[in-house]
């Protein structure tokens, strides 16, 4: 086993992002896997899917994790190195391969999809806590992780707890729920699931996938209540939108004896707020939850819209935008991947994002956006490339 980079004390960077990623086939037409004569080759991962979306809104990002000693590895670090991550902290394993997996073009939510994994038994299921360098996780301001790293060993599961047990100096926890149930198998899955998102920050859940995880049909009020311990709960409604919703103040005394995570550095997009555990006297002052409608979109392939939804929130988490803003970047950097064919697009640059995300509610609801239109705003787009 080999480690790529120095050795040397990690550079703090805006976001690490810890998950495994894959080499993607996308098909070269339309059609069951059966039927498809060819396959582009495209990389594919949620958190790594992040790092990159982050990394080329103009953070400073990096992506742990564990990859084969193979030609397929080699492709891995160097695609996701070119969009500008800090792959150093990625380990290679002689005798694990990494997880390749095909698709077919459909829509995931069509029953025509497919979607062929060979991923069991691959390197990045070896991940453990010896297995990472964990300074080198804990050094971001963020960390973003998901439930599908929870589910590929119990290795896996057991590094995901270690990152997100409380402890002095914790960056903040981003968690993506992102319950996939063919991987979990006779595990249990959501129980899992829930216990990691409640040890989190920042929780990412769709509301269809609550239901289907955890039985929760109350929609975002409900949910909010089912994890009363993260500081936020983003709720994707697909179609109609997403809603975050704030803890009540006071709320992360439910941490227990121990109070919440401490931390040396300020939260992120809380004003400067230092994480010191509360007393189980105190404050419970309701914040109001925040709302943004999904925008018109001339659907390509979603694939990858739920990772670029994240990195889009999380890049105006990093700014300390309003919590309305946070959800209308996470829309269109959203619709930056939904109208492209890969899991992986450009994100619109950030002049443009600003500017569409300050609309007033009638015009961003007349926004319709199709292929192509990241690049349509020339004017923004030098001014993004300006300092």
């Amino acid at each position: 086993m080999t480690v790529t980079g120095t050795g040397n004390a990690p550079d703090v960077v805006d976001v690490v992002a810890l998950g495994e990623s894959m080499v993607t086939f996308l098909p070269s037409r339309p059609g069951r896997l059966a039927d498809v004569p060819a396959f582009h080759r495209s990389i594919g991962g949620a958190e790594s899917n992040v790092a990159c979306a982050l990394a080329a809104a103009g953070h400073t990002t990096r992506w742990v994790s564990r990859v084969g000693a193979d030609g397929f590895g080699d492709h891995l670090v160097e695609a996701i190195g070119a969009y500008g991550v800090d792959v150093s902290y990625v380990r290679r394993d002689p005798a694990r391969p990494t997880g390749v997996y095909f698709r077919t073009a459909g829509d995931r939510a069509g029953d025509t999809h497919e979607v062929a994994y060979y991923r069991a038994g691959s390197a990045a299921s070896a991940m453990s806590p010896a297995g990472v360098d964990l300074d080198a996780v804990r050094a971001g301001r963020v960390l973003h992780l998901s439930g599908i790293t929870a589910a590929l060993s119990p290795d896996c599961l057991a590094l995901m707890r270690e990152l997100t047990a409380p402890r002095p100096g914790r960056p903040l926890i981003s968690f993506d729920v992102n319950h996939r149930p063919g991987l979990w198998g006779e595990a249990y899955g959501p129980e899992v699931l829930l216990d990691l998102a409640r040890r989190a920050d920042i929780v990412f859940v769709g509301e269809d996938e609550a239901e289907e995880a955890w039985g929760i049909t109350g929609g975002p009020v409900a949910l909010r209540e089912a994890l009363p311990e993260p500081d936020l709960v983003v709720v994707k409604q697909g179609a109609q939108g997403a809603v975050a919703l704030p803890a009540v103040r006071g709320q992360s005394c439910r941490w227990g004896d121990g109070g919440p995570p401490a931390r040396a550095k300020p939260r992120v997009g809380e004003g400067g707020r230092d994480g010191t555990p509360q007393s189980p006297g105190c404050e419970t002052t309701p914040r109001p939850a925040a709302t943004a409608p999904a925008l018109k979109v001339d659907v390509v392939a979603t694939t990858g819209a739920g990772d670029a939804f994240a990195a889009g929130f999380l890049s105006a988490t990093l700014r300390d935008l309003p919590l309305t803003a946070r959800l209308r970047h996470g829309h269109l950097a959203a619709a930056a991947t939904l109208t492209a064919p890969g899991d992986l697009a450009a994100p619109p640059p950030r002049p443009l994002a600003d500017r569409l995300a300050a609309l007033d509610d009638p015009a961003w609801g007349r926004l319709r956006l199709g292929p192509g239109w990241t690049d349509a705003d020339a004017e923004a787009a030098e001014e993004a490339r300006t300092p």
